[in-house]
């Protein structure tokens, strides 16, 4: 009796090793291809958002060179670092914020108790800006003109504006 009791233990104990090695392998294997396939969904997702971003940055200062050299050519008296320009042009036109009227530059006069100021701004080449403002309440788009001066000031003139419907 007791020689087929630990006979009857040792089957067991050798099948519930048989069964958990089987197990275990099976779940390695499982996780490893849920990992490749995340991994491979993650890199195709990140893909995708590096090809809409460089997308949405086609015009834009910082990845158009054709502007860039504007900035950097010989036939420039001197040379501005279009790095250090954008961060300076975005200020400059966002200092005007602080006018007790408005920031002269969104192109509309104060239409009610607020006034228009500009929200985002982004420099499309060495020439070009369109802004985003608002009065809180109302909103729009300008498209704007910017020139950097002989005394490295920096000049703006409104080229078109619009309003947005309520």
């Amino acid at each position: 009796m007791k020689k087929s009791l630990f006979l009857y233990l040792t089957i067991l104990a050798v099948l519930s090793t048989i069964f958990t090695y089987m197990f275990l392998s099976k779940q390695v294997t499982f996780e490893q291809n849920r990992y490749d396939k995340t991994t491979k969904k993650l890199r195709d997702s990140l893909s995708l958002v590096s090809n809409q971003l460089a997308d949405a940055n086609y015009f834009s200062l910082a990845k158009n060179e054709n502007a860039q050299n504007y900035f950097d050519s010989e036939s420039s008296k001197k040379i501005i670092q279009y790095e250090k320009l954008i961060p300076v042009v975005t200020e400059k036109l966002l200092d005007y914020n602080s006018n007790p009227k408005g920031n002269p530059y969104t192109g509309q006069d104060q239409i009610s108790a607020n006034k228009f100021i500009i929200n985002k701004v982004k420099i499309l080449n060495h020439r070009w800006i369109i802004a985003d403002f608002s009065d809180g309440e109302i909103w729009g788009e300008v498209f704007l003109k910017y020139f950097v001066n002989e005394d490295e000031s920096i000049s703006f003139e409104v080229n078109q504006s619009l309003l947005y419907q309520k």
